[in-house]
C-alpha cells in the first residue's frame, strides 16, 4: 500500500468522483477555539465518501472478473458505494447488510440495483455468510476498509485535503478522520504524508467503540467487545484491520474519542451552521473539533464529514435536542 497507488486511483476516479470542498464557518471557529475546515464527503456520490473506494476497487479489476459480479459486507456506506460503482460498471453486486442497519441504507442499495442478504450481528457472522456465497458464486469480494484497492481510492480525498490546504496557506494542521476500521484514515495518512507532511491525521470515534485509539495508545490491534448498540453504525468495527493499522500506528497522532451526544450535536450544528445532512458517525470528526479543543494542537483544524445517511427520525432527534 502506497502513495502510487493511491495516485492510480485518482486517475481512474478522474471523472466520476466528486472533488468536495473544504467549508468553514464563523460559528464553529468560535466554538471550538481555533479555525475549523469542514471537507463535507456527505457531499460525495451515495452520500458518503465510501463510493471512492468502491469505485477504485471495482475500475481495477481484470473485464472478465469484474463481469462475474461483486460482494461486499457493509452496514451501509460501503453497500451503497459498491453498488453504485457495480451499476455504473454493469456488474451485479451483492450486499450483505445487518438488518439494523438504518432502514435507508438497506432501501438505496436495493434501489442502486444490489442483492441485499440480510443477517443480524449479534448472532450471525457475516464472513461465514460471505464465505458461502463466494463459494456458490464467481464473485469478487470487496473488503469495507482492509483492501489496498479501497484504501486507495479513500486516499483521493487526502489528495484533495492536501491541495485545498495549501490553497488556504495551511501548512500545518491535525486532521480529524471519522475511523471505523481506519480504511479512509489510513487513506488519507498516506496522501497526506506525501504531499502535505505538515498535515497530521487523528482518528475519530465513538466511545464503546473505540478500538483504533485504544490500539494506537498501546501499540497492538484491540477489539470492541460488541458489534452493536450505537447510533454512530457508519463506523462500528470490530477491530483495525491488518493492513490500516500499522499505516496508522506510523502515522497518525492519538486517537479521539466522542460521546453519541456529541455526535448528535455536531448533526444539529453541521445543519444550522452549514447546512449539510451529517450521520451521526460521519459527524464524531467534527464532535471532537468542537467538543474536544484542548486534545487537539494549533490554530486550524481540518474535520471529515465522512456521510449524511442518515434516517429523519434520528436527524430529527439531533435537531430537536440540540437544534438552535
Amino acid at each position: 500500500m502506497n502513495i502510487e497507488m493511491i495516485r492510480a486511483a485518482d486517475g481512474r476516479l478522474e471523472g466520476h468522483v466528486r472533488r468536495t470542498p473544504l467549508l468553514a464557518s464563523p460559528f464553529l471557529d468560535e466554538i471550538a477555539g481555533r479555525r475549523v475546515w469542514i471537507k463535507p464527503e456527505c457531499l460525495q456520490h451515495t452520500g458518503s465518501f465510501k463510493f471512492r473506494g468502491g469505485w477504485s476497487a471495482v475500475s481495477a479489476m481484470a473485464p472478465d472478473v469484474r463481469a462475474q459480479g461483486v460482494l461486499a459486507f457493509s452496514s451501509g456506506n460501503h453497500a451503497q458505494g459498491v453498488a453504485l460503482a457495480a451499476a455504473k460498471h454493469g456488474v451485479p453486486a451483492v450486499i450483505i447488510m445487518p438488518s439494523d442497519a438504518p432502514e435507508m441504507k438497506i432501501d438505496n442499495t436495493r434501489a442502486l440495483g444490489a442483492e441485499v442478504v440480510l443477517y443480524d450481528r449479534a448472532s450471525e457472522d457475516r464472513d461465514a455468510i460471505s464465505a458461502r456465497l463466494l463459494a456458490e458464486r464467481p464473485l469478487t469480494l470487496i473488503k469495507p476498509f482492509d483492501d489496498a484497492f479501497v484504501i486507495a481510492g479513500q486516499g483521493t480525498c487526502g489528495l484533495e485535503i492536501a491541495q485545498q490546504a495549501a490553497a488556504e496557506g495551511i501548512a500545518e494542521a491535525d486532521v480529524l478522520v471519522c475511523c471505523g476500521g481506519g480504511g479512509f484514515a489510513s487513506g488519507i495518512a498516506l496522501a497526506l504524508e506525501a504531499d502535505a507532511p505538515g498535515l497530521r491525521v487523528r482518528p475519530a470515534e465513538p466511545e464503546g467503540f473505540d478500538d483504533m485509539a485504544r490500539s494506537l495508545a498501546s501499540g497492538a490491534i484491540e477489539r470492541n467487545d460488541r458489534m452493536s448498540g450505537s447510533l454512530c453504525d457508519a463506523i462500528l468495527t470490530l477491530q483495525p484491520g491488518e493492513i490500516t493499522f500499522p499505516i496508522l500506528s506510523r502515522l497518525a497522532g492519538p486517537g479521539l474519542v466522542v460521546s453519541e451526544d456529541e455526535a448528535m450535536h455536531a448533526v444539529a450544528l453541521a445543519f444550522s451552521r452549514l447546512k449539510l445532512v451529517a450521520e451521526p458517525g460521519g459527524a464524531v470528526a467534527l464532535a471532537a473539533a468542537l467538543f474536544h479543543p484542548r486534545e487537539i494542537e494549533g490554530e486550524d483544524v481540518i474535520v471529515t464529514i465522512s456521510g449524511g445517511n442518515v434516517d429523519a427520525g434520528v436527524f430529527r432527534q439531533a435537531l430537536e435536542r440540540f437544534g438552535s
